[in-house]
């Protein structure tokens, strides 16, 4: 063994606790957002305030695409674990356009609500916290395309070498887990 390969057996592999720090720090910053939320909502005599409404067939059907995909990533993640860097790739492509169909979704609901950034604090709340967690998402997918892409040199990954593709999985799971909070609080209470 090289003196550079020895050294690092001796040490822990640090960077899923660097990205568990930094998906802290995200959580703090929804936290806020949601803390934000609430408080207007609980403050606000009619909440979402007339010609705000919120629709729930688009974002109820995103919703099960952007949790199904938690399940098929994971199954990308047993994948390589079994050494079988093609049916990663596979589960992994398949989490990509689930989550490009996601965001179109979110577009088309942008384009269909009748409403904008600045009509009132509600509308604010609602495409900061949605379009925050969008760009999380498309982050997601530029992950998951570094990991198909990275998959292609050979021995990369393997049933022993995977760090980058637990990465990204815990980085879905976060805006899935995010995006649940999301909805519940501004779609779901809203409705009913």
């Amino acid at each position: 063994m090289t003196a550079i390969t020895e050294h690092h057996e001796q040490h822990p592999d640090l960077r899923v606790w660097g990205l568990l720090t930094f998906l802290l720090s995200e959580s703090l910053m929804f936290g806020g957002f949601f803390a934000t939320y609430i408080f207007f909502k609980g403050t606000t005599a009619v909440w979402p305030p007339e010609g705000t409404e919120v629709e729930l067939l688009v974002p109820t059907i995103n919703t099960i695409i952007l949790v199904s995909s938690s399940f098929i990533i994971h199954l990308g993640d047993k994948a390589i674990k079994k050494n079988s860097v093609g049916w990663m790739r596979f589960w992994y492509f398949i989490t990509f356009l689930m989550g490009a169909v996601f965001l179109a979704g979110q577009v088309y609901e942008y384009q269909n609500l009748g409403y904008g950034l600045t009509t009132n604090v509600f509308a604010n709340c609602f495409y900061l916290m949605t379009g925050f967690h969008g760009l999380h998402v498309f982050v997601g997918l530029l992950l998951i395309l570094g990991v198909i892409w990275r998959s292609f040199r050979k021995n990369h990954y393997s049933d022993v070498k995977h760090t980058g593709i637990e990465m990204a999985e815990i980085y879905w799971h976060f805006v899935d887990i995010i995006w649940i909070i999301l909805f519940t609080l501004v779609y779901l209470m809203n409705a009913f």
